[in-house]
């Protein structure tokens, strides 16, 4: 006789817990949209329906600009991020059989994802403030190149994801008509790559754009991008318009997220 499958779903209390875990998860945030809203000086007390904390982030140069800035640096690093993470997957799955030291890159390549922020922020900044004295250079530079290392990891999930699900046998049809490794990506890996390239990018500016940590420690003066403008504002008088602020990202970045949903789901 054959054992009953295990279902989760049937388990004693899974509607329970379900609900519970999701309203931890969710209420707070409701709980900032709702009063992005509020008409009040405060964030705490509920005065009527407004728009006012919309308008006045919108008429503030301070968040045009650090808002500029973190689109700028996020949309760098997600390109250069993604070519890395592109060749790197490359490098790693196209190979006839797995040899010596294939874990290791996997492992050198993840290390972001496995070391804790903090860490990786204070070696950037030391390494950093010597090149600093060096050359005397403190632009934006910085910032993306520690944006672009820590975002590689992301981009390189999806993008290895699908190339694993990729038939091999596709590119060896073409290497036995002749083309060339480079004809061969170009015409055959790259069209079928593309939704996995894609997915990868929008993760990794989803990532760059929502760092604090590392932007905090590796930035000059002035270098303010959005999450650490408002990080800035929680230490001063905090009004509703950080509520408006992070209701603005909230909607930008689950609209990629969804966009990255739809392009990383496997076709048939």
């Amino acid at each position: 006789m054959a054992r009953p499958r295990f279902e989760v779903r049937a388990q004693t209390g899974f509607t329970v817990m379900a609900v519970l875990t999701f309203g931890l998860l969710y209420l707070p945030i409701m709980t900032l949209v709702v009063y992005a809203f509020n008409d009040n000086d405060s964030i705490a007390i509920w005065k009527g329906f407004s728009l006012r904390w919309f308008r006045s982030a919108w008429n503030n140069q301070l968040v045009v600009e650090a808002s500029i800035r973190s689109f700028q640096i996020a949309a760098a690093a997600a390109v250069l991020a993604t070519v890395a993470a592109t060749m790197a997957a490359l490098a790693t799955t196209r190979v006839t059989r797995p040899y010596r030291g294939l874990t290791f890159k996997y492992a050198f390549i993840n290390q972001p994802l496995m070391v804790p922020e903090i860490v990786t922020a204070v070696a950037l900044l030391i390494f950093f403030s010597r090149i600093k004295m060096w050359t005397g250079y403190t632009g934006l530079g910085y910032l993306i190149v520690a944006h672009t290392a820590f975002c590689i990891p992301f981009a390189y999930l999806p993008i290895r994801a699908r190339l694993e699900s990729m038939d091999l046998s596709l590119e060896t049809a073409a290497a036995d008509l002749y083309a060339t490794p480079w004809n061969t990506f170009r015409r055959v890996t790259l069209p079928l790559l593309w939704p996995g390239i894609l997915a990868g990018l929008m993760l990794a500016f989803v990532i760059s754009l929502d760092d604090v940590v590392i932007t905090e420690f590796v930035k000059s003066g002035g270098q303010d991008t959005l999450p650490t403008y408002m990080l800035g504002q929680f230490r001063r008088i905090v009004t509703p318009e950080i509520n408006a602020i992070s209701t603005v990202f909230l909607l930008l970045s689950i609209a990629i997220v969804t966009i990255f949903f739809f392009v990383s789901r496997k076709r048939a």
